[in-house]
């Protein structure tokens, strides 16, 4: 009889549990380590330039046709795009859009006869104002300055054509 006694058995962490285990292991660390996507930042608005405007180009500038809305006052084109709710196609001042808004404003009317008919002819001087109307076409002008952008002039087609000329 021999007296020999059996090797002890190595156990083999090489066992389908642990590859298992081990696999579930890499692939967390892969996802925590793993390089994230670039955040993508959205399209910056189309930058505006300042331009001048007589009333037949300001004119389209009314948001129809995802047309940005414009309208101006006492010369000056504010950018109200913002408040298309307000200004907009079916908005409570939508005819001011793409006009000249100063003497309804001053005057505290939506009416179609504060808008000038011609667009050929000068723009409106407002000279026949009053002070109280004339004190509240500046609040509206505050308003409008604290909340839009300026992003052009308006001139009459006379004027235009001088400042090719000159």
């Amino acid at each position: 009889m021999s007296s020999e006694t059996p090797a002890p058995e190595v156990a083999s962490i090489a066992t389908p549990t642990n590859l298992v285990l081990f696999t579930f292991l890499l692939f967390l660390v892969y996802i925590r380590l793993r390089p994230s996507t670039p955040t993508s930042l959205p399209k910056p608005p189309a930058p505006i330039t300042f331009r001048t405007f007589t009333p037949h180009t300001l004119l389209p500038y009314n948001g129809t046709n995802n047309q940005p809305v414009y309208l101006s006052v006492r010369g000056r084109v504010f950018d109200v795009t913002p408040g298309r709710n307000f200004y907009g196609p079916g908005g409570p001042y939508e005819n001011f859009a793409g006009r000249d808004a100063s003497r309804g404003l001053a005057c505290g009317s939506f009416d179609e006869e504060m808008l000038t008919k011609d667009l050929d002819a000068e723009l409106d001087t407002l000279a026949d104002l009053g002070g109280e109307e004339m004190e509240a076409l500046r609040g509206w002008e505050e308003r409008f300055e604290d909340k839009y952008l300026v992003v052009g002039k308006l001139v009459s087609v006379k004027g235009a054509e001088a400042e090719k000329g000159a």
